[in-house]
């Protein structure tokens, strides 16, 4: 398990500002994240974007992205992650969306697709990834949230790095 303070201090210790973008997880991140003391100085805003037309309409997910791809890809997520910066004061960006249960359309229940991105002096930084993770759907969607902000800081380190 992480230090959800620590990531909130460290974020905010870099001077970053996070805005999420959150499908199957429905505001989770961002809810977790408000939950900590200093979470406002890090914390710009979050979008809950459970359709294909939210995805569009509100962060601007290119529509050949979403016919090319299922909607639980790693594309829909980067662009979701891109769309979100855009819209924001934010530096960086999480974004999330997945199937918690049922399945469907090829897409296994549990998988779940992240991106992270970062905006840097040279453009964004993107990292993705996609997991699979078992339980109900309120299992899946708490460790889906858990699972993104976990992985923020380290790859917050990494950017960093160059």
């Amino acid at each position: 398990m992480y230090d959800l303070e620590g990531v909130v201090r460290g974020m905010t210790d870099r001077g970053l500002l996070l805005v999420t973008a959150e499908s199957c997880t429905a505001g989770l991140i961002a809810s977790m994240l408000a939950g900590v003391p200093g979470a406002g100085a890090l914390l710009d805003c979050a979008f809950v974007v459970y359709s294909p037309q939210s995805k569009l309409r509100a962060l601007g997910v290119p529509d050949r992205i979403l016919h090319a791809y299922n909607l639980t890809s790693e594309p829909v997520a980067r662009a979701m992650a891109q769309g979100a910066l855009a819209r924001s004061r934010a530096n960086v960006a999480i974004a999330n969306t997945g199937v918690a249960d049922g399945g469907g359309a090829g897409v296994v229940a549990g998988t779940q697709c992240f991106a992270w991105a970062f905006g840097t002096p040279g453009g964004v930084e993107m990292f993705s990834e996609t997991r699979r993770f078992t339980g109900n759907r309120a299992q899946v969607r708490e460790q889906a949230a858990q699972y993104a902000l976990g992985r923020l800081m380290q790859y917050a380190e990494r950017a960093a790095r160059g």
